[in-house]
């Protein structure tokens, strides 16, 4: 049995009609061999391959049926393959008016010449005017929703690859990046003094930007968070910061601390990250202090600096913390006073058992 999504039905809509259609007219032909039937039989042959391709044609095809029921009762079956053409060739609507009309024309022409009418030839033509359409209506269903279903998984797997970008680009900005500028900032100071301190500094940065690029690639926690908690991840963080920048960096923890997700965890880990990095790269600050503290049902990074304040608009640093503290279903603030410094604070929520 063919379904109405079988792959085989396109082709049976397709063939089907062709093949019984030659088939009716050759047993027209065959019944009544007179010329006139012979001759708009092979012309109703030629135009049911040609009515698809014009469709002025499929008009000339039903005057020649037309007039060659007239000539013989035979005709009257071909009404079926009809059908089909006719819902293949043109839009549902006008295409079942068509069959409606053509399964009237076929009933009125058995009556013409058996002169009565049974129930078989009343029903019969607009039984199968009822069954071709249906066919014909859930196969374009059919094929609808397959062109949309396809049309959702390409826009999932588009939003998949999008978000999947967006990820490695945060993770990028927040760690490949901020080591970068960390190496460059040391490297700089080498220039000026105490090269072997400033060189070997910029060697473990190095070596930590080359731990979290094998990270990526493995899909693997952070250096820092693995094996070891939150609160030394900042630590670690705030002093690789002082010793490529000179700042003074200042690291608190309060409240009990807690196991947090590892979801919570990379994200405090990151937004840290980051903040220290446009600190350092735009803040012009001479200290800057972050405190995370653990609350009964959430928990809270503060990063505060006395620098310049944010003098332009938001840029990719803080769109990244506000995106992945969102995702958290968590908060970010941002408050920042020209000549004053700035505050991030990010909180997530948490239920701590």
């Amino acid at each position: 049995m063919t379904s109405v999504d079988s792959p085989a039905l396109p082709r049976l809509l397709v063939a089907g009609p062709d093949l019984l259609g030659l088939g009716l007219i050759g047993l027209a032909a065959t019944r009544d061999p007179r010329p006139a039937v012979l001759v708009l039989a092979a012309a109703m042959v030629g135009c049911q391959f040609v009515a698809l391709r014009r469709r002025w044609v499929l008009g000339l095809l039903g005057i020649l049926w037309v007039t060659l029921l007239v000539v013989t009762p035979s005709a009257v079956w071909f009404a079926f393959p009809l059908y089909f053409l006719l819902l293949r060739a043109l839009p549902i609507r006008l295409a079942t008016g068509a069959v409606a009309l053509t399964a009237a024309t076929a009933v009125a022409g058995f009556g013409w010449h058996q002169h009565v009418l049974s129930i078989g030839t009343v029903i019969g033509p607009p039984i199968g005017a009822v069954v071709a359409v249906a066919v014909v209506v859930l196969h374009r269903e059919g094929e609808r929703r397959r062109v949309l279903t396809e049309g959702l998984a390409a826009a999932e797997r588009a939003a998949g690859v999008l978000a999947e970008r967006e990820r490695l680009a945060r993770e990028v900005h927040d760690t490949l990046a901020q080591s970068l500028s960390s190496i460059h900032l040391l490297l700089s100071a080498a220039q000026k003094g105490d090269t072997a301190t400033h060189v070997a500094a910029a060697k473990a940065a190095a070596g930590q930007a080359l731990a979290e690029a094998r990270r990526f690639v493995r899909d693997q926690n952070p250096p820092a968070l693995d094996g070891g908690s939150l609160p030394d991840a900042l630590r670690a963080a705030c002093a690789a910061t002082a010793a490529a920048s000179g700042l003074a960096v200042r690291c608190d923890t309060t409240g009990h601390e807690v196991d947090l997700p590892d979801t919570h965890q990379l994200a405090l880990l990151r937004v840290a990250q980051s903040a220290l990095g446009n600190v350092v790269n735009h803040a012009g600050a001479t200290e800057v202090r972050v405190t995370l503290s653990y609350q009964d049902t959430e928990v809270t990074l503060d990063v505060v600096d006395n620098g310049v304040g944010i003098t332009t608009g938001p840029g990719f640093g803080l769109a990244t913390m506000r995106a992945r503290a969102r995702a958290l279903a968590g908060d970010l603030v941002v408050e920042s006073d020209p000549g004053r410094g700035t505050a991030i604070a990010v909180t997530l929520p948490v239920v701590i058992a």
